[in-house]
C-alpha cells in the first residue's frame, strides 16, 4: 500500500520554512515545483452542500437527529458527498479552487445543545450525547466512505470544545465546568467521532476552556485529542480564532505569539492569516520548525487520501457528473428525510385532517409560505422549494376545496409595511381564520433570528441567541386572534423552528400541533403531508421543550444540573423522545442482559409506520436522571411484529472519572425500553408505559 505519511515527510522535508507556512492557512498556495495545487479548505455540508450555488437542501442538522436513524443519516451524508465531489469536479476543470469550492467539509457540528437559547443549537443532533454520538458519526461515514486512505470527502467535527454560546461572548468567553460534566457530556461525541469514525478534522472552538484558548489548547489538543485518543488527522482553528487569543482573550501579546501557542499546542492550519506570523516566530525559536513540519505532513497526507494531490493518486470519485446536484432521485430522497423529521407533539382526535371534509382551509402565519424557514442557516440553494403553504395547496386541489392565506405579520417585526400601525395585517387573518372551515397556522423562526453571531461592520444584530424561549410577541398576537376567530373549528398549529419554544398556549388551546426544525426545500410538502394523513409522523425531540425560560439555568453557566432531559427535575411541556404518530404499537417480551435487549414490537394500528424503540438506564447514586442508551427506529406494516434488538452503547453502565478513564457503576440498574422516556410527563402524552426490567452489574 501506497505510504501517505513517508511521502508526505520527503516533500516537506524539501520545502522551505515559507512554502511550509503558505500551506498553514486555509487559502493554501501552489507549490508548483512540488506539483501542489493552490487549495481552499473551508467549506460546509451541514445539511447539504452550502454557499456554493445550486445543491440538495436537506433538512437541517437538528432535524436530522429527530429521526433518531442512523442508517437515514448515512446515506444522506453519502449524497451529500456525492454532490460534492460533482461541483469540485467541475470547479477543478474550470480553475475554480476558491472558498467552498473544496473537498474538506467543516462539517458536522457535534457540539452538546445545552441551552434552547443557544442560536447555533440548530446546526447540532440536540442535548444527549448518545444521539449526537450516533447519528454524527453516521454523517462523518457518509461524507468520508468506507476507506480512510480513499475518502470521498474529509468530514471536520466541531468546536473542540464547549462552544454552546452565548454567541455575542464566543471570542473572548473562559468556559468553566465541572470535570464529570466535561467528560461525561461535552467530549463524548468528540471521542466517539475520532475513535469510531477516524474523521479527518477536528476544528478548534472559540472559546477559552480553563483560562487554555481552545485552538492552543495543550490540554485539549495534545493531551486529549492527540495523546489519549489517538487522533491522527489535521486540527483547523475556527475562523479568526488565533487572533482572539491576543485581541480577545489577551493570553499572548500579539500575532506571532498567538501563532506559536497554536502551532506548539497541535493546532496544523488556521481559518484566518495570523499563522502568516509562524514564519517570524520560527526564525525566534518561538515554535520548532519539526513541529511545523508536522502539521505540514498532516495536511498533505489528507489531501493525499481525498486523491487531489497529484496524477499518482488520482480518486475513484473524480468522474463524478455534475448531473447528479439536487437531481431527482435526490428529490424523493430528501422528502422522504424531511418526512421522517416532522414531529407531531398533539392530537386530540382531529388529525389527520381529512381534505374531502372541508370547503375552505385556512393557511395563515409568518412561516407559511418563507423560503427561508425551510433553509436554517449553513445551507446552500435548491432548484426547487416547497413552502407549507405551496404543499397544502398541492393536496387540497385534489379535492376541489379553496385555500385561503393570510401571512398575519412578521416572524417578529410589529408591522410588516413601513408606513403602517403595529399589527397591520391581523385584520386578514382574523378574516380569513373566521371563514374557514379549519385554520393551520404556521409559526416560529427562521436561521435570519437564531444563529450564528452577525459579525457584518455596521450592522444591526438579528441572527444570534434568543433572550428567551417565547413565541416573539407578534405571532402570540397572531395565534390568539386566530383561535378568537375561529371560534371552535379546529386550529392546527405548525411550528418551524430550530430550537425549543414555550408552546404552553398552543397547547392548551390548538387542536394539534407539529414541530418541524428547518425541514429542507421540500419540507413544506412533508409538513402538509403529515397533517393530511398522508404519512404517519415519527421523528422524537432530540431536545427538551421547557415550560418557560425560568426554568433554566443562567445561560453562561456550563454546568449540566438543571439542564437537558439528564439533570432537569422539573415538569416540561414535552419531554426529550417524544413524539405522536396516527397508529398505534404495542411492545412485548423484554429480554435484557449488560450487552442488550430485545422487544417484541407489533404495530396494532390502521397506518403502515415507523416508531422508535428507545432504551434508558437509571444507574444507582449517579448524577443523571437516567440515560438513553440505545435508540433503533422501525418500520411495521398494519398487523406486523418484529423482534426489535438493541445493543447498548458503551457508557450504558459505564461513567468517566475526571482524567477521562470508564469505569463501571455497580450495582442494580434499572432499564426501561418503550417508545418515549419513563417519565410521566411521556406516559401521560404518549399513552404508554415503557417495560422495565434490572440489570445487575
Amino acid at each position: 500500500m501506497f505510504d501517505f505519511n513517508e511521502k508526505a515527510k520527503e516533500i516537506v522535508s524539501k520545502m522551505t520554512l515559507e512554502e511550509k507556512v503558505s500551506q498553514m492557512t486555509h487559502d493554501s498556495a501552489a507549490l508548483e515545483r512540488f506539483g501542489i495545487p493552490a487549495y481552499n479548505w473551508w467549506n460546509e455540508a451541514l445539511h447539504g452542500i452550502a454557499r456554493s450555488g445550486t445543491a440538495t437542501v436537506f433538512p437541517q442538522s437538528i432535524a436530522l437527529a429527530a429521526t433518531f436513524d442512523a442508517d437515514l443519516i448515512e446515506k444522506t451524508a453519502d449524497i451529500i458527498s456525492t454532490e460534492g465531489r460533482a461541483k469540485f469536479n467541475a470547479y477543478q476543470e474550470f480553475g475554480d479552487v476558491d472558498m467552498y469550492k473544496g473537498i474538506t467539509f467543516w462539517s458536522p457540528n457535534i457540539n452538546i445543545f445545552r441551552d434552547p437559547r443557544w442560536g447555533r443549537g440548530h446546526e447540532t443532533y440536540g442535548e444527549d450525547p448518545y444521539l449526537t454520538s450516533i447519528i454524527g458519526a453516521a454523517f462523518i461515514r457518509g461524507l468520508q466512505g468506507k476507506d480512510k486512505n480513499n475518502l470521498k470527502t474529509a468530514a471536520c467535527v466541531k468546536h473542540f470544545a464547549l462552544h454552546s454560546g452565548p454567541e455575542n461572548d464566543r471570542h473572548h468567553f473562559n468556559a468553566v465546568v465541572d470535570k464529570y460534566d466535561l467528560w461525561n457530556t461535552y467530549l463524548a461525541a468528540f471521542e466517539y467521532a475520532v475513535k469510531e469514525t477516524a474523521v479527518e478534522g477536528v476544528m478548534g472552538a472559540y472559546n477559552s476552556l480553563y483560562g487554555q484558548a481552545c485552538c492552543g489548547s495543550e490540554f485539549l489538543l495534545k493531551d486529549i485529542l492527540r495523546h489519549k485518543w489517538g487522533f491522527d488527522g489535521y486540527v483547523v482553528s475556527d475562523y479568526n480564532a488565533i487572533q482572539n487569543i491576543h485581541e480577545n482573550h489577551k493570553i499572548t501579546k500579539n500575532a506571532k505569539e498567538s501563532a506559536a501557542l497554536a502551532i506548539n499546542a497541535g493546532c496544523d492550519l488556521e481559518a484566518g492569516n495570523t499563522f502568516a506570523s509562524a514564519v517570524q516566530a520560527a526564525r525566534e525559536g518561538l515554535i520548532k520548525e519539526e513541529r511545523i513540519d508536522e502539521a505540514v505532513r498532516r495536511l498533505i497526507v489528507t489531501r493525499m487520501r481525498l486523491g487531489i494531490f497529484d496524477s499518482e493518486n488520482k480518486s475513484q470519485y473524480c468522474s463524478i457528473s455534475y448531473k447528479t446536484v439536487d437531481c431527482a432521485e435526490h428529490k424523493v430522497f430528501n422528502l422522504e428525510v424531511a418526512k421522517r423529521s416532522v414531529i407531531m407533539l398533539k392530537n386530540n382526535g382531529v388529525l389527520p385532517l381529512d381534505a374531502s371534509k372541508f370547503k375552505t382551509v385556512g393557511v395563515i402565519g409568518p412561516n407559511a409560505h418563507s423560503r427561508r424557514a425551510l433553509e436554517g442557516n449553513y445551507n446552500g440553494t435548491a432548484s426547487q422549494y416547497i413552502t407549507v403553504l405551496d404543499g397544502i395547496r398541492k393536496i387540497i386541489s385534489e379535492s376541489g376545496a379553496q385555500v385561503l392565506f393570510a401571512e398575519g405579520g412578521c416572524l417578529f417585526k410589529d408591522s410588516k409595511e413601513d408606513l403602517t400601525k403595529n399589527n397591520d395585517c391581523l385584520a386578514e387573518a382574523y378574516t380569513v381564520a373566521k371563514i374557514s372551515d379549519v385554520n393551520i397556522v404556521c409559526l416560529g423562526l427562521d436561521g435570519d433570528i437564531e444563529g450564528e453571531e452577525d459579525e457584518t461592520p455596521g450592522k444591526t444584530l438579528v441572527r444570534g441567541d434568543k433572550q428567551n424561549i417565547n413565541l416573539p410577541q407578534t405571532q402570540q398576537r397572531l395565534l390568539k386572534t386566530v383561535i378568537k376567530a375561529s371560534r371552535g373549528k379546529p386550529v392546527i398549529v405548525a411550528v418551524i423552528s430550530g430550537s425549543a419554544l414555550d408552546l404552553s398556549f398552543a397547547d392548551k388551546h390548538a387542536d394539534g400541533i407539529f414541530q418541524s426544525f428547518y425541514p429542507g426545500a421540500l419540507g413544506g410538502m412533508a409538513i402538509a403531508e403529515a397533517i393530511f394523513g398522508k404519512f404517519s409522523p415519527s421523528a422524537k425531540l432530540p431536545v427538551t421543550f421547557y415550560k418557560k425560560t425560568e426554568d433554566l439555568p443562567a445561560f453562561d453557566d456550563y454546568n449540566m444540573k438543571g439542564r437537558t432531559y439528564r439533570y432537569f427535575k422539573g415538569e416540561v411541556l414535552y419531554p426529550f423522545g417524544f413524539g405522536l404518530g396516527y397508529s398505534k404499537f404495542h411492545i412485548s417480551d423484554l429480554k435484557a442482559d449488560d450487552k442488550s435487549c430485545a422487544v417484541k414490537v407489533k404495530n396494532t394500528g390502521s397506518f403502515d409506520a415507523f416508531e422508535t424503540l428507545q432504551a434508558y438506564i437509571i444507574s444507582p447514586g449517579q448524577k443523571e436522571i437516567r440515560n438513553l442508551c440505545g435508540a433503533r427506529p422501525v418500520f411495521l406494516k398494519t398487523g406486523e411484529e418484529k423482534e426489535v434488538k438493541i445493543t447498548f452503547s458503551k457508557t450504558a453502565f459505564s461513567r468517566y472519572n475526571d482524567n477521562g478513564d470508564l469505569y463501571k457503576i455497580k450495582g442494580e440498574h434499572i432499564l426501561t425500553a418503550g417508545f418515549t422516556q419513563p417519565d410521566k410527563q411521556s406516559i401521560k402524552l404518549y399513552g404508554q408505559t415503557p417495560l422495565v426490567t434490572i440489570i445487575k452489574i
